[in-house]
């Protein structure tokens, strides 16, 4: 047997090991021995039997040191699926519009670029009861001056809508990202945010990293972020594929309602929606332009309505290759005329 760790055998090490024991008892005898009857042991017990009581010694600190390693090597295997779980929120609603509730794991199948996903792959499967975590990102740069309030009143909104067992983290956004409350069931402002004044650059999308890797420590499996802006980033570090990307690899998804002043120019808004529409359509979420007032509030109130009826899927990606590539994420129910609504795909790790 070859130890890996010194690249001997053991009986090498033995026969070095009894070397060096030899050579070392003359060193004891050319100094004196302090204990005669130790001295007499050791001259009269037989070499043989030294070496194997240092065979057998050689040969328990290996076993010891092995188990150690093969934990360790299991303890990474353990790690590293988990991580590559593929989470899917999906939201499932009938022609008329109404979410369909009681379906089973069996009533799904979902195909990664094109091939189905076998059940034997899938880890998870959670219906609407799951509770949710969230962080509503509210907009204060200075283009959002007019619609701060309106801001204000539909987040309020969004809050009232939680179940008992839901959280929500809110946090503000300009030139810098702050905390306004964390995550908790309550079901309003906390005081600190009728403070707030718009002005400053916007950081849109270095919020959405932040709220990606703030959702990434819940235990909740299902998480959302609610985006209330005008859409226009002036001021991140982030690129927005960086920040999809950021929310698609913790499971999160991005609502998103678009609050581009009226007095901007048309050009402006539509490239505005169009950063916002992109985030939400990718990751599975909903997109939502309103005009303002009560419709803008209500719009809040749907979405904590649907993030409480979906159903939430995860699964081990075919592909474990770490090859960055984009991996395309289709979901179809048995169920006759009803839709099913996730994220587009994911973004595999790259090395």
């Amino acid at each position: 047997m070859v130890v890996p760790q010194f690249g001997f055998s053991l009986r090498e090490i033995c026969v070095l090991s009894a070397s060096a024991v030899a050579k070392s008892e003359a060193t004891a005898h050319r100094r004196g021995a302090a204990n005669v009857e130790d001295a007499r042991r050791i001259e009269t017990e037989p070499l043989t039997s030294r070496l194997n009581r240092l065979a057998q010694l050689l040969v328990f600190v290996l076993l010891l040191s092995l188990p150690t390693t093969v934990r360790a090597q299991q303890d990474d295997d353990v790690v590293r699926v988990n991580t590559e779980l593929v989470v899917l929120n999906i939201t499932v609603i009938d022609s008329a519009g109404q979410y369909v509730s009681g379906l089973r794991r069996s009533d799904f199948k979902i195909f990664e670029d094109g091939k189905e996903v076998p059940i034997s792959s899938l880890a998870t499967f959670s219906a609407q009861e799951t509770p949710f975590a969230s962080v509503v990102l509210l907009d204060t740069s200075g283009s959002m001056e007019s619609r701060l309030s309106l801001g204000r009143s539909a987040a309020i909104r969004f809050l009232d809508g939680l179940r008992d067992e839901d959280v929500a983290a809110v946090y503000k956004f300009d030139s810098k990202i702050e905390r306004l409350q964390d995550f908790s069931g309550a079901r309003d402002l906390a005081p600190l945010a009728f403070g707030v004044k718009a002005n400053g650059m916007t950081v849109l999308n270095d919020a959405i990293v932040k709220a990606s890797s703030l959702l990434a420590e819940r235990p909740e499996t299902r998480r959302a972020i609610v985006v209330l802006s005008d859409g226009a980033d002036t001021y991140s570090k982030a690129s927005a594929d960086k920040a999809l990307d950021a929310a698609l690899a913790n499971g999160v998804s991005i609502y998103t309602v678009d609050m581009s002043a009226a007095e901007g120019s048309a050009s402006r808004d539509r490239q505005s929606s169009a950063i916002l529409k992109n985030f939400a359509e990718k990751s599975g979420a909903r997109f939502v332009a309103t005009p303002g007032g009560p419709a803008l509030r209500d719009a809040f109130a749907t979405i904590a309505q649907e993030l409480g009826h979906q159903y939430t899927i995860s699964y081990r990606p075919l592909s474990r290759m770490h090859d960055g590539r984009w991996r395309n994420i289709e979901v179809k129910v048995s169920k006759d005329n009803v839709t099913a609504r996730t994220r587009k795909g994911y973004r595999a790790p790259k090395k």
